[in-house]
């Protein structure tokens, strides 16, 4: 177990660190996590139990030093989002339990399948996109708490639009509550980024309403917290099936986001992050929680952060976080009846705004317009359908963007050589040009089933669309990591037509395992002693201009 390996060389100087590095980083879970529960539709209770066993049980099992696993904001409207299409009747608390348990359970699986590399497939634009929609769907859903109005609709667009047109009815109090909030926490950051902000802001609030009469003026307060610790319990199993695709899409962002925010912050000392291991270690974090009635579970890069900022040197500081939020469930329950619905509303807000990357969206766009287009689509899906569907659009889009960019490889003109003098480069004009030559291409991509057709028709497309056909195309393979057999069909089968009218094939530089299929093929032979094999290309155009293709084959 990992918790064995930094037991082992723990030293007593370390204590201190993972002491204060704990603690600071409650400051800042604790009350995210009570926030983010109430994005969730759940008690405030349920955030802290995710503070509280999902984050003992990562420090056990899990590879990353600093990664504090809790609850996200993207988790909690997942969550919601879940919650919302149960069946009428469905209790909530018990929903999401179930949830818990059948992500954990799916990243187990993942885990012991060595399914680690599947976060890959969710591209780098489509998750920016995906963000920006959660930010502004989590953003929407506060505006209730922000303006002391309730609010319906369960996508971007119905929650803005119920907001505003409640916006009449606001309370001012909540509103300056809510905006006093804000301020301070932004203030804060830019100030002073050591002290927690979310903390802060909390307790001032709970202060105000304690000291003043502000409740009966219309802010509202969070309802009273029960006190202790969670008890394990067994959910309710009949919903099992109907909450499967829900636990799919948490699952995998959970680990994505875990993923992410480990790789982040992993120092040059710490040991390399395995995502297998992790998925196992996140898996049974999010499983024990469902038991101790804690909805899914992931790790916060927020949180994070604040964890690898204050000097966490081993996993024991998620140790001491989890403690201090016993103590809180404990202890400082009956307090929270205080805590108003504004200040929490302001917290999820500020922490939303952190997802609207728009710097990333930009760099994208400069860089390649097809991959900020694949962000946009996720963003609007997010925006529309909601966020479950969004993520699978997300995975959709990055599904079809790899096939595509599978489907439709690179395929370079090295050269063409139709004069009898010298090799010209495509760059060149060959105003000489009297007698048909050779044609150079290179194949950027592996020969499979899926693009052998398109990649062969648009290499004999350059070969029909020169000005004079050429008597030799020879291919590049160096850049062909591997090929199959409905490749090695489609291309024997051109090579015939190609040759039938007067233009021979010839190959050159074969990686190994493209020439080790080649050499058991039945044309092997053929091409051997035809000499129509090279080591690499330049032996392919020395082979032609000496004006025979009797140069040693490979």
């Amino acid at each position: 177990m990992p918790i064995a390996s930094w037991l082992r060389g723990y030293r007593l100087e370390w204590l201190g660190k993972d002491g204060l590095a704990g603690a600071t980083s409650a400051a800042v879970v604790i009350p995210q996590a009570m926030a983010y529960a109430t994005v969730a539709g759940l008690p405030l209770q349920h955030g802290l139990y995710c503070a509280l066993v999902p984050m003992a049980v990562y420090a056990l099992l899990g590879t990353s030093r600093p990664l504090s696993v809790s609850t996200t904001s993207t988790i909690s409207l997942l969550t919601a989002s879940a919650i919302a299409t149960a069946p009428d009747g469905a209790e909530p608390a018990s929903v999401a339990a179930l949830l818990a348990l059948e992500v954990g359970a799916l990243l187990l699986i993942a885990g012991l399948l060595r399914l680690g590399f599947v976060s890959d497939f969710i591209s780098r634009p489509v998750l920016a996109g995906f963000k920006i929609g959660m930010g502004l769907t989590i953003a929407a859903s506060q505006m209730g708490k922000i303006l002391g109005v309730p609010i319906t609709g369960d996508t971007f667009f119905p929650k803005v639009t119920s907001a505003l047109g409640n916006i009449g009815d606001a309370s001012v109090p909540t509103l300056l509550i809510a905006a006093t909030s804000v301020a301070v926490l932004v203030g804060l950051r830019r100030i002073s980024p050591v002290v927690p902000g979310p903390l802060v802001v909390l307790v001032g609030g709970m202060a105000l309403v304690a000291a003043t009469a502000v409740e009966a003026q219309g802010v509202a307060t969070v309802p009273p917290v029960p006190g202790g610790l969670p008890t394990p319990s067994l959910p309710d199993l009949d919903l099992a099936r109907s909450l499967l695709p829900a636990a799919a899409g948490i699952a995998l962002m959970a680990f994505v986001e875990s993923i992410a925010a480990a790789r982040a912050f992993r120092s040059a000392q710490d040991p390399p992050i395995r995502p297998d291991r992790e998925l196992i270690a996140l898996g049974a974090a999010s499983v024990t929680g469902g038991f101790f009635r804690a909805y899914p579970s992931g790790g916060g890069l927020s949180q994070t952060a604040v964890n690898d900022r204050a000097g966490a040197r081993t996993q024991g500081a998620e140790i001491v976080t989890a403690g201090l939020v016993a103590l809180v469930l404990v202890a400082l329950a009956p307090l929270f009846r205080y805590v108003p619905d504004a200040v929490l509303g302001a917290i999820v807000l500020v922490a939303a705004a952190g997802l609207l990357t728009r710097d990333e969206a930009r760099s994208m766009r400069r860089q390649r317009f097809q991959d900020w287009a694949f962000g946009v689509v996720t963003l609007a899906a997010v925006l529309v359908l909601g966020t479950l569907q969004g993520i699978l659009v997300g995975v959709a889009v990055s599904l079809l963007a790899l096939f595509w960019d599978l489907n439709h490889p690179p395929i370079s003109v090295l050269g063409r050589r139709l004069g009898s003098d010298q090799f010209r480069s495509l760059s060149s004009h060959p105003d000489d040009e009297t007698m048909p030559g050779l044609l150079v291409v290179r194949i950027e991509s592996p020969l499979y089933f899926g693009n052998a057709q398109r990649v062969i028709d648009r290499m004999a497309d350059l070969v029909h669309g020169a000005d004079r056909q050429p008597k030799v195309l020879l291919l590049d393979l160096s850049a062909v990591p591997d090929g199959d057999t409905t490749a090695g069909a489609v291309l024997a089968e051109r090579t015939d037509r190609l040759e039938s009218m007067g233009t021979e094939v010839w190959l050159a530089a074969m990686t190994d395992r493209v020439l080790a299929m080649a050499r058991r093929g039945p044309r092997w032979a053929h091409l051997e002693e035809a000499g129509r094999v090279f080591p690499t290309v330049a032996a392919g155009v020395e082979a032609f201009k000496a004006g025979s293709g009797d140069s040693p084959s490979r």
